[in-house]
């Protein structure tokens, strides 16, 4: 046998490679471990003092009731990154979330934590994945609504691996390798990561419920985003069409700059005294009072069948508008001395507030037909952005959605559809909204509603 012999300085030093896992693991692949496993070193309690442990190398918190929202948050800042974690949460907790890119300030509520949020949720509406704007501010930017297949991702009574990836203004969420959310937002570039301990609803059961983190860990450099998916995409910057809408088949509908592809409802050319285009806003032009100062539709060019159309809209106070589609042809180059309302399928986009507006003919129903499902969870306030959504399949369901919501569904042609052409204002209309393609129109006679990031995918 040959015996080597090393000196005592080399042996001591290859042990301690080994033993300390440097030349098994070097830098671990660029992951840095955010949670050691026994002690809350480089995090920090934020708002609501509940109750936070490590217990058998997991972050375990425990609601105290009648606090408000309480969070774990790391001292310190993230960009880009992608995050990787498990959690569990009891099914009488409220909810929970992990936040990220989040920020507490003095400036805003008295350093009230705010920012982005991906939802943990262990309640039937199956929530988990989505993406909240933390803090009193925009709510929910992406729900499951959207993407129904990820609702059942997430699994009660088991740990749950949770992915959020952030560059530049793409941020993607994942559950269990599943794809839940795509935000595209420029809101917040950077900021901490933090865990949440939720407040309590008056309903539930009286403190005591915990949620549970482990192996959390982050990498920030040498980073690069995950292959595309077919998902849905909310995207807030506007008229913007991020690289996965224009791979979903989406294209703009309306460029933000000119009025190119769009005409007056009656006639060849653009109706340039009625609408404007200003700030990347497409509005009506209204009188000092208010009032429109023209009072015309305008169409696109195009015809279109079966598709899916979304729409950014803001109210004024007193606004009243829609978007219909299915338009035929209102006589092209052909000038009247009378704009009459079109009779078409329409998005209702209206105050509320204003008095005689109910039923269907409040924000979101489908016009003079059927009224929309929302509540005061799915609205924004006047003078703050909302996403309409659109979407009419080739077997003729057509379905509507407003801040992630949906809100109203029917089928063109069914009984149902029927009953309600018959007793409405269109019964004497013969086949009322049931053209297999048409214009899609945006309404100039009430007052102003403003209109950006029209998007549109023609479905096959």
């Amino acid at each position: 046998m040959i015996k080597f012999k090393f000196p005592a300085k080399f042996a001591l030093l290859i042990f301690t490679l080994f033993h300390f896992g440097c030349i098994a693991q070097p830098e671990n692949n660029g992951w840095q471990v955010l949670f050691n496993g026994k002690d809350m070193t480089g995090w920090r309690e934020l708002n609501g003092k509940h109750k936070w442990e490590v217990k058998d190398g997991v972050i375990v918190g425990t609601d105290v009731h009648g606090q408000p929202n309480g969070f774990l948050c790391t001292e310190k800042e993230y960009g880009d990154f992608i995050l990787e974690l498990e959690v569990s949460i009891d099914t009488l907790m409220n909810n929970s979330g992990v936040q990220f890119r989040s920020r507490s300030t003095a400036d805003y509520l008295n350093y009230r934590v705010h920012g982005y949020q991906m939802e943990i949720d262990p309640k039937p509406q199956k929530w988990s994945g989505s993406i909240y704007d933390e803090g009193g501010r925009r709510n929910w930017l992406y729900t499951t609504e959207l993407n129904i297949p990820g609702k059942a991702a997430y699994k009660n009574h088991q740990w749950n691996n949770y992915r959020i990836e952030c560059f530049g203004t793409t941020i993607r969420t994942w559950v269990n390798g599943i794809p839940i959310s795509h935000l595209e937002d420029a809101e917040i570039p950077s900021g901490f990561i933090g865990l949440q301990l939720h407040a309590n609803n008056p309903t539930d059961p009286p403190g005591g419920n915990q949620v549970r983190f482990r192996n959390i860990r982050i990498k920030t450099s040498n980073i690069k985003p995950s292959p595309p998916d077919e998902i849905f995409v909310v995207n807030t910057i506007p008229n913007n069409l991020s690289a996965q809408e224009k791979k979903n088949g989406y294209s703009l509908l309306w460029d933000g700059k000119t009025t190119k592809g769009w005409r007056d409802a009656y006639t060849s050319r653009f109706p340039d005294n009625s609408w404007q285009i200003k700030d990347s806003e497409l509005s009506v032009v209204v009188s000092p009072e208010g009032e429109p100062v023209d009072g015309r539709d305008i169409m696109t060019k195009k015809e279109f069948g079966p598709f899916e159309l979304k729409f950014d809209f803001k109210l004024t106070k007193g606004a009243n508008s829609g978007v219909k589609y299915f338009v035929g042809d209102l006589g092209q180059n052909k000038e009247t001395s009378k704009v009459t309302a079109v009779a078409a399928l329409e998005y209702q986009i209206v105050d509320d507030s204003m008095p005689g507006v109910t039923g269907n003919r409040t924000l979101g129903a489908l016009a003079d037909l059927l009224a929309s499902q929302k509540t005061r969870l799915h609205t924004k306030r006047t003078g703050e952005w909302n996403q309409g959504v659109i979407k009419v399949f080739p077997d003729n369901a057509v379905e509507y959605y407003l801040n992630g919501y949906k809100i109203l569904e029917y089928k063109r042609g069914s009984s149902e559809y029927l009953d309600l052409v018959a007793k409405s204002k269109y019964k004497d209309i013969p086949a009322f909204g049931m053209a297999p393609k048409g214009h899609i129109l945006l309404e100039g006679r009430g007052k102003s509603v403003y209109f950006r990031s029209i998007k549109i995918r023609e479905l096959k």
